[in-house]
């Protein structure tokens, strides 16, 4: 069983809680020769692929090295400017190496704060009085579920697509937030969960469900 991430959507819409439970890292590394066939651009202190995809390399993805040589920001660790490695033709062929972006906590929050409208239409489309709304987003390779509490408080789990029992495990992570959230006198509702004792027993029931599975929960 592979459990992606876990978060926790507030009844006003605003993301309280994030865990990055097993995040696959993907990285291609391949040769180029001069000039480049992609467009790269230096934006929010990465240097991304902007046009123009090749074996498995996306837009959006980081350059994370350049014949070895780790990039930060936009220079090598020898301390020259990528750009200026990358335009001179003497250098070339040159091995880059790409992976995909890992999302910032503003990436997450927007994405909460867009599933949040996407759940109340769903709720409305419904033909049926009281829709639950959205339970299960399915995608090629991951599977969004759902379970929204009485009180509006949204508990969502990104995982494999072939994985069962989720509707099990978000309860139990319901009663995790209720024992040590809701009961630790210093949290207050709709803010962001800060709770060491959460964090440590989401993370054991998460490493327990993916060595014994979910029947042993």
């Amino acid at each position: 069983m592979v459990i992606y991430g876990v978060y926790i959507v507030s009844k006003s819409g605003g993301l309280i809680f994030n865990h990055d439970h097993n995040i696959p890292k993907t990285e291609t590394e391949k040769t180029f020769s001069f000039p480049l066939d992609i467009k790269l651009q230096y934006e929010n202190k990465k240097v991304v692929v902007a046009f123009g995809q090749r074996d498995g390399i996306m837009v959006g993805h980081v350059l994370t090295a350049v014949n070895g040589t780790p990039v930060t920001g936009r220079q090598l660790d020898d301390g020259k400017d990528v750009f200026d490695v990358l335009e001179n033709e003497e250098l070339f062929p040159l091995n880059l190496k790409f992976e995909r972006p890992k999302m910032t906590t503003n990436e997450k929050i927007f994405l909460a704060s867009m599933f949040y409208p996407l759940f109340a239409i769903a709720s409305q489309l419904s033909p049926e009085p009281r829709s639950s709304g959205i339970e299960v987003l399915e995608a090629d390779t991951f599977k969004l579920h759902c379970f929204q509490t009485l009180t509006g408080v949204k508990f969502m789990i990104v995982a494999e697509p072939n994985q069962t029992g989720m509707d099990v495990l978000l309860k139990r992570i319901y009663e995790l937030y209720a024992d040590y959230a809701l009961k630790n006198p210093f949290y207050s509702l709709e803010m962001p969960i800060r709770c060491e004792l959460f964090d440590t027993n989401l993370q054991n029931l998460l490493e327990q469900i993916e060595k014994s599975g979910i029947s042993n929960v």
